[in-house]
């Protein structure tokens, strides 16, 4: 009688042992699969559109409080206030500006502000002679008239 090889016959069971619980039952009883519960639903979509709402009107409400809080400050009882103007050029103007009972005649360029008149408080023409009717046509001619009257002077 022939020996049987052991390290085969003891491979054999090994493998065997192995893979005996595979094929042992073939109907294990799994869970049936149940999905997650949804992360969001329409209950929660509803308070983050009311929450996202209620952000966006704190903001505009807060902005307009901001405004009507930040009125100027008109200092000293309003002792400088911008009479008139007029653009000489696309960033220069001419200013009449009031200080107490002076007019100063300013011109302002940019990161520039001169001196070029300045004259006791006084009255602006209504029409003063040689121009037109609308509101910045009456300081051009008062303005005009005031420069000939100085190179006259001169």
């Amino acid at each position: 009688m022939q020996k049987p090889n052991t390290l085969k016959h003891s491979c054999f069971c090994f493998f065997a042992a192995l893979s005996a619980p595979l094929h042992a039952s073939p109907e294990i009883a799994r869970p049936a699969y149940t999905p997650p519960p949804s992360a969001v639903s329409s209950g929660s979509i509803l308070q983050i559109i009311f929450s996202l709402l209620l952000v966006l009107a704190a903001v505009v409400a807060a902005a307009w409080i901001l405004k009507r809080i930040s009125l100027p400050q008109y200092g000293g009882g309003n002792l400088l206030k911008v009479i008139s103007g007029v653009a000489v050029g696309q960033r220069e103007r001419i200013v009449l500006v009031e200080v107490k009972d002076t007019w100063l005649v300013v011109g302002v360029a940019p990161g520039q502000v001169h001196t070029l008149h300045s004259m006791p408080k006084g009255e602006l023409p209504l029409h003063p002679t040689g121009s037109s009717s609308d509101g910045d046509g009456k300081f051009q001619g008062w303005l005009k008239q005031m420069m000939e009257k100085r190179n006259a002077n001169q």
